[in-house]
């Protein structure tokens, strides 16, 4: 099984590496695909993940990880792919906000924010262009971190956040299996109980595919 990991605002591809060591440790082949969200627009960063995607698909079964607006950027990318490129196995996302963002929100008009995370700063902001990326209908885990701090009068309003998104920001109906843990949102793909359950849940995907075969 192959893995491709898509990293957050203001990160780079090596913010994967220890959850992709881990990955590669429990037996799988990993990639890349990096972005940088102040100079490319959203869409364009779309069309090039597309292509990504293309290339993981072409090496067989696979799956994708996308840590925060990188789980954003899957689902957009998996909902435009061609009709000959096979879909991901599983699609995992990190702290990965469905709707529009509260902290997004709360900062959208800041010049500062808007200079650093561009076009993609504000489809986080937007619940109409949020709302546009969709739902995949790929198998789908959403693993949120519950470390954040709960205080009523703080952005989250005492939910379980991971101190960036809350658990509410990163649900939906569509998304059947859910998974709380005790990690700080920066930290998710650096978490080696993250890749345990990436690692559990490809295993239960190549035990249905050995079955298959049998058949």
């Amino acid at each position: 099984m192959h893995s491709l990991f898509v990293h957050g605002m203001g990160r780079t591809p090596l913010s994967g590496l220890p959850l992709l060591w881990h990955l590669r440790r429990g037996g799988m082949t990993t990639s890349t695909f990096g972005y940088l969200a102040s100079i490319e627009s959203f869409a364009r960063i779309k069309q090039r993940l597309v292509v990504a995607i293309g290339k993981a698909a072409a090496r067989g079964d696979y799956v994708v990880v996308g840590h925060s607006l990188g789980g954003v950027l899957l689902r957009a990318a998996l909902n435009e792919l061609p009709a000959e490129v096979a879909p991901p196995r599983h699609v995992f996302l990190l702290g990965s906000p469905v709707g529009a963002a509260r902290l997004a929100q709360r900062f959208s008009r800041n010049p500062i924010f808007r200079l650093l995370t561009g076009d993609c700063g504000q489809v986080l902001a937007s619940p109409l262009r949020m709302a546009e990326v969709g739902r995949v209908c790929t198998p789908t885990t959403s693993i949120a971190g519950v470390r954040g701090v709960m205080h009523k009068r703080g952005p989250f309003g005492g939910e379980p956040n991971d101190a960036v998104v809350s658990v509410s920001e990163v649900s939906a109906e569509w998304i059947a299996d859910a998974v709380r843990l005790p990690v700080v949102h920066t930290l998710l793909p650096a978490s080696k109980i993250v890749a345990q359950v990436i690692l559990a849940r490809a295993a239960q995907h190549a035990v249905r595919a050995d079955a298959v075969r049998a058949t």
